[in-house]
């Protein structure tokens, strides 16, 4: 597993969005025109760069390879030439992560959210709901529980959906153990779900 964080996000700018457009795959330059706004659009871009100097530098692909996507049910991306390269992508204000691997693979990345209880009750179990009430920093806390549980669904190719997932959110996900990291300065949490060989 190959792991990378990006924290050293601008200040975002048109013009630092079309800097990067030229360097991506058209199809990827599509994707990223649809967002709204120039960090959604940076987010995007840098985001495939990272994947695909990742993929270079350890010599899994070509640096030619224009790194076509594909898209499950759920919209979980997989290389279309390269099947047996997974990988996961994830932005939020302060970072953007990227995890690849021979296997699959889920990776989250947030900004410390403070949640409402009707959040509190809809995503977590009741361990859970006590541990972030008791917690010194229940942003923290949320967000760290909130990582996990999108990196395992992530991991299985659905995302949160009320559908897709195989593992209800509310489950007991103290029984799956996965690494998280923790950022205080810069205020965000990722964590990583790759699945068992």
């Amino acid at each position: 597993m190959i792991t990378e964080i990006f924290d050293d996000l601008p200040q975002c700018t048109d013009d630092q969005v079309a800097r990067l457009l030229p360097l991506v795959s058209s199809q990827r330059r599509t994707q990223a025109l649809r967002f709204r706004f120039a960090a959604g659009s940076y987010a995007c871009l840098k985001s495939y760069l990272i994947l695909r100097d990742i993929l270079v530098c350890h010599h899994l692909v070509p640096a030619s390879d224009p790194l076509l996507f594909d898209y499950n049910p759920y919209g979980k991306p997989h290389l279309t030439d390269h099947p047996d390269i997974h990988f996961s992508i994830s932005h939020c204000p302060r970072a953007i992560a990227v995890a690849v691997s021979d296997r699959p693979i889920g990776i989250d990345v947030e900004c410390f959210h403070a949640p409402d209880q009707l959040l509190l009750r809809k995503t977590m179990n009741d361990a859970e709901i006590a541990e972030i009430t008791q917690s010194p920093n229940p942003a923290e806390t949320f967000t760290r529980f909130w990582t996990q549980k999108e990196a395992i669904l992530k991991c299985q190719g659905t995302g949160i959906t009320e559908t897709g997932a195989l593992i209800p959110l509310r489950s007991d996900w103290q029984r799956l153990p996965l690494p998280s990291y923790v950022n205080q300065q810069k205020q965000y949490v990722y964590s990583v779900c790759e699945k068992n060989p």
